[in-house]
């Protein structure tokens, strides 16, 4: 099984980058696995293809605006995801919905695919996630970590392995 975890977003628009930055963490906390790529997508758009082509999972995620309080936590999944996407907050929602899209018309759509996301406070310039983004960012990590967990994929620790 091969599953790639795309975090999506430009850091340099504060929570717009919230998708990168748990990728990061991610990185920072897990060991890397054979079945299982973490991947800073960050506004790459279609130069993406090649890292969806292929995967059985896709697990994207992003700052997704939906109407609900800042900081809730999105899941969305399969055909809910392309449509999602055309309601863009950022141009790189409209690479992946492009990217989606061409897999569909080749026939090679992503078989599982899922949306994790979180409602962005800002998306001002800045370095820095707003102060409730940075809050949830350990629970979004958690909702991911689960999400792997749902498919039979178990991340390992640094901190087990440190031991």
């Amino acid at each position: 099984m091969q599953v790639l975890v795309l975090g999506v977003g430009n850091i340099l628009l504060q929570d717009e980058g919230v998708g990168v930055r748990v990728v990061t963490e991610l990185q920072h906390r897990y060991l890397p696995s054979d079945e299982v790529e973490l991947l800073d997508g960050g506004t790459a758009g279609m130069s993406l293809i090649e890292d969806i082509l292929d995967k059985e999972h896709v697990i994207i995620i992003d700052a997704v605006r939906t109407g609900a309080p800042v900081g809730t936590l999105v899941r969305l999944v399969g055909d809910e995801v392309p449509v999602f996407l055309q309601n863009r907050i950022s141009p790189h929602q409209l690479g992946l919905s492009d990217i989606l899209a061409t897999l569909t018309i080749a026939g090679q759509p992503p078989p599982n695919l899922v949306l994790i996301g979180m409602v962005p406070r800002t998306i001002e310039l800045g370095l820095e996630l707003s102060p409730e983004i940075e809050a949830q960012v350990d629970a979004l990590v958690g909702q991911v970590v689960r999400e792997l967990a749902d498919i039979g994929v178990r991340l390992i620790a640094r901190s087990e392995v440190e031991r």
